[in-house]
């Protein structure tokens, strides 16, 4: 009777376990999948992001680069799903956004700064790039040189900005400080603001200025606003930190693998520091003389397919689109062809039609020869040294790259080497000797960024000119979201 009674406690006890293990497995089945694993169930990481150079935008091939992209577009390769990218006009409602579970919206990334009143709202990635707030004054006017000059100005800033906060901020020391938030503009529009004399002063992120500085000669910086200060990615907050701590483990990778500076000096590496003579000519001329031979060289891009802003810039850098343009050394015309080139290519130098095509030619004839593994764009960059330099110099500078233990198939490698052609201990032993391998470092950065200034006033003409369409229309402009496109180095 007693071991009866046992074995009965015993078989009650082995079914209450097996019933708590089953309730277990239960609610292990019913957990709610974590963020991420809903972001890869879905397919497709849906980022809030905002139009312009410093983050991304529209080729002239109609594929979307930039930036803030290349790196999104890494990311989500990583995750293995499609990037979707929103633009939210106004940065003032981003932030709103990005709170709001019923958005959708995965993250932000639009060169946004890291500040202790942002840190209350969201969560930050580790950073990966570093700007320093800047006033800008037009010339002619005061420069001011201090907080305290900027006292009684109209100051413009993108609402919701980082530069409103420090503004905020510097009007508890400085009570006659006023300013105005504007919305649905970017940094480019209100350096345009202050070259119009519409304002006095605007506060914009360093890495913008320096990007738009060209296309608007008339404008300086006064004085840094800030030290640098730290830009990322923001994450709603929130208890599942999935996504957020595979976007913190990517950065991190991001920033030691070298694929963030990578990414920098594709498309923050041209921008030059040309002084204030050199962009009111290039924007006077681009006005004044680019519109007469922008349709030939646009025929010659289609032609030969190869984009037009960079013929423009490479021809801009060369003669200032000067057809009867001549050089101490002899060589002539809107694309500066040497006597031996024009006969070669079978061209009239001295017609500025014959030179574009001519010259258009040439250039594609050097890009030809540089090895076809180098991607692009690293490998137009190469040919553009070369059409400069020299071919077998450009040669001499890949081989002495790989001697001294950097990438000869990198432009960023090959760029840092090509001074070395100058010096002796080092030319003395390369098979065309002594050339002046600073000039096409300038060189190659100059075009670079005069091509970029040219990509993007099109790309803004375009938009105006759909803008104005739309409203003859009665319609509005939809915003269509962007799709994974493009290309971006590896990890």
């Amino acid at each position: 009777m007693i071991m009866k009674s046992r074995l009965l406690r015993y078989s009650r006890r082995l079914l209450k376990g097996a019933a708590l293990a089953c309730c277990a497995s239960l609610l292990v089945a019913s957990k709610a999948p974590s963020l991420l694993e809903q972001v890869k169930t879905s397919g497709k990481l849906v980022v809030l992001s905002q139009n312009g150079p410093t983050t991304y935008y529209e080729d002239a091939n109609g594929n979307y680069t930039g930036f803030e992209y290349g790196m999104l577009r890494a990311f989500a390769r990583e995750l293995g799903v499609k990037l979707e990218i929103r633009d939210v006009h106004d940065l003032s409602h981003l932030f709103n956004e990005l709170e709001n579970p019923e958005s959708g919206a995965h993250l932000a990334a639009a060169g946004l700064t890291v500040t202790p009143e942002r840190r209350q709202q969201v969560r930050f990635a580790p950073s990966y790039f570093e700007i320093r707030q800047q006033v800008i004054y037009r010339l002619g006017e005061s420069r001011p040189r201090s907080v305290a000059d900027l006292a009684g100005k109209n100051i413009a800033v993108i609402a919701g900005s980082a530069h409103a906060e420090q503004l905020r901020k510097l009007s508890r020391r400085y009570e006659d400080i006023s300013w105005e938030e504007i919305s649905d503009v970017d940094a480019m529009e209100l350096v345009e603001m202050v070259n119009e004399g519409k304002y006095h002063y605007a506060i914009v992120d360093s890495n913008a200025y320096a990007v738009h500085r060209g296309l608007y000669p008339n404008t300086h910086i006064a004085f840094n606003l800030t030290q640098f200060q730290p830009v990322s990615w923001a994450f709603p907050k929130g208890d599942d930190d999935t996504l957020y701590r595979a976007a913190r483990n990517f950065m991190l990778r991001a920033n030691t693998s070298g694929m963030v500076a990578e990414l920098r000096e594709l498309y923050f590496g041209h921008v030059s520091k040309m002084n204030v003579g050199g962009a009111q000519t290039f924007a006077q001329l681009t006005r004044d003389r680019l519109p007469k031979w922008r349709d030939e060289l646009e025929k010659a891009a289609d032609k030969y397919e190869v984009n037009w802003e960079l013929l423009a810039a490479l021809s801009y850098q060369e003669s200032h689109w000067n057809p009867r343009a001549k050089s101490p050394t002899g060589v002539r015309g809107l694309m500066m062809l040497t006597r031996a080139t024009a006969r070669e290519m079978g061209v009239n130098r001295l017609d500025p039609i014959e030179s574009i095509d001519g010259g258009t030619r040439y250039f594609l004839q050097v890009r030809d020869k540089i090895p076809e593994r180098i991607r692009e764009p690293d490998r137009t960059w190469m040919a553009l040294a070369a059409y400069n330099i020299g071919y077998g110099h450009l040669e001499d500078a890949r081989v002495l790259t790989q001697q001294l233990g950097g990438n000869p198939d990198r432009w960023q490698d090959v760029r840092d080497h090509l001074p070395l052609l100058a010096k002796r201990q080092y030319y003395k032993n390369l098979k065309h000797g002594y050339a002046r391998g600073w000039e096409p470092v300038t060189y190659v950065q100059n075009i670079r960024h005069y091509q970029a200034l040219l990509t993007w006033t099109s790309r803004i003409e375009e938009q105006r000119l759909a803008a104005a369409a739309a409203n003859d229309d009665g319609e509005a402009l939809a915003d269509a979201p962007v799709v994974e496109t493009g290309s971006v180095p590896a990890l």
